[in-house]
C-alpha cells in the first residue's frame, strides 16, 4: 500500500498516469501531512516528479470517496446540522448549539459518519436539551432516538440543498471517472455518509449512466463500522474482485486515508478546504493514462 503526498504548490502535471501515485515500493508508508513537508528545489522537483510518473503496480480498480471528492460538500453537511440543531432547539451548556467551521474541519477529519460524529460530541461537552427532550437523556434509548432525529432531519435537509441545484462536481471528477473506465478500470464509490443522500448526490452530479455504470457503491448504511475503519474499502474489493493492493483510494481526509490504507490500498488525497494544510493535490491536474503511455511520455 501506498499513499502519495505532494509539497506545497506543486502541481501533479495532467499527463501525469494516476497509477504512478501507487508506487509498489516497499518505502514506509507513514502518513506525513503536507504542512510537514518541505519545498523541494526545482531540479529535485523535476526528477522527483518524473520517479512518480515512472513508477508504476497494477492498478485495477478505482474508488472514489463522494463528500468533498466528487463534490466539495463538508460545508453543506455543517449547514444541515446547524439547521437541524436550531429547528429541535439543541441547547448545550444552556447555549443553542452552532457547530462552528474551524471546529467542524477538525471533527469530520476525526471522526467519520453523522450520528458518530454527534454521539462523540455530546460524550465530549454533555448530552444536550431540545424538543426532543426538554432535559439531557439519560438513557441509552433516548440517547439513540435524539441522534437518530437528529440525523434524520439533518440528512433531509441536506438532500434540499443538492436537489437546489446549486451544487456542482469538483473540476475533473467526472473526466477522471470516464478516462478510467475508458482505460479498462472498475469504478466504485464508498461514502461514510447515509445511503439515500449519497444516492441523490450521485444521480444529481455525476448522472444516471455513471452512477448506474459503477462496479460498486457502497455507503455508510451497509458497513457497521465508519471511517477510519477499513470495512468499507475491504467490502469494497470483495464486492469488485480485485485485491485490495490493486485498488487506487481518491480520498480528501485523514480518516479515509487511515481506511483505505488499513485495507491494503493505495490512496490520493484531493485538496479541500477543510483539509489545506495536509493536502494539496486537485482533480484538474490529474489525468488517467494506460501504463504504455505513461512510460512513452518518460
Amino acid at each position: 500500500m501506498a499513499c502519495m503526498f505532494l509539497p506545497q504548490g506543486l502541481s501533479v502535471p495532467r499527463h501525469t498516469n494516476l497509477s504512478a501515485f501507487a508506487s509498489s515500493s516497499s518505502s514506509s508508508s507513514s502518513l506525513i501531512p503536507l504542512c510537514q513537508a518541505l519545498p523541494q528545489p526545482r531540479a529535485r522537483r523535476s526528477l522527483a516528479t518524473r520517479s512518480v510518473v515512472s513508477a508504476s503496480c497494477s492498478l485495477q480498480a478505482l474508488i472514489f470517496d463522494c463528500d468533498g471528492v466528487i463534490l466539495e460538500s463538508e460545508h453543506l453537511h455543517r449547514q444541515a446540522y446547524n439547521d437541524a440543531f436550531a429547528h429541535f432547539g439543541v441547547r448545550c451548556s444552556d447555549q443553542p448549539l452552532d457547530w462552528g467551521l474551524e471546529f467542524y474541519d477538525e471533527l469530520q477529519n476525526r471522526i467519520g459518519g453523522g450520528k458518530p460524529k454527534m454521539r462523540w460530541y455530546f460524550k465530549e461537552y454533555g448530552w444536550p436539551s431540545s424538543s426532543i427532550f426538554e432535559k439531557p437523556p439519560e438513557s441509552d434509548e433516548d440517547r439513540a432516538k435524539l441522534i437518530d432525529t437528529l440525523q434524520d432531519w439533518k440528512t433531509e435537509r441536506y438532500k434540499d440543498i443538492i436537489k437546489s441545484g446549486t451544487v456542482k462536481p469538483r473540476p475533473g471528477a467526472l473526466r477522471l471517472m470516464d478516462e478510467a473506465r475508458a482505460a479498462g478500470k472498475k469504478l466504485a464509490v464508498c461514502s461514510a455518509a447515509t445511503k439515500s443522500s449519497v444516492i441523490l448526490c450521485l444521480e444529481n452530479l455525476i448522472g444516471m449512466e455513471r452512477f448506474q455504470g459503477l462496479d460498486c457503491f457502497l455507503a455508510g448504511d451497509d458497513v457497521k463500522e465508519k471511517k477510519p475503519d477499513p470495512s468499507i474499502y475491504l467490502t469494497a474489493a470483495k464486492k469488485l474482485g480485485v485485491p485490495g493492493t490493486e485498488c487506487l483510494v481518491v480520498e480528501d481526509s485523514v480518516i479515509g486515508l487511515q481506511a483505505a490504507t488499513s485495507a491494503g490500498m493505495s490512496c490520493v488525497i484531493s485538496y479541500t478546504s477543510s483539509t489545506a494544510n495536509q493536502v494539496n493535490v486537485s482533480f484538474d491536474s490529474w489525468s488517467w493514462k494506460t501504463r504504455k503511455d505513461s512510460q512513452r511520455d518518460n
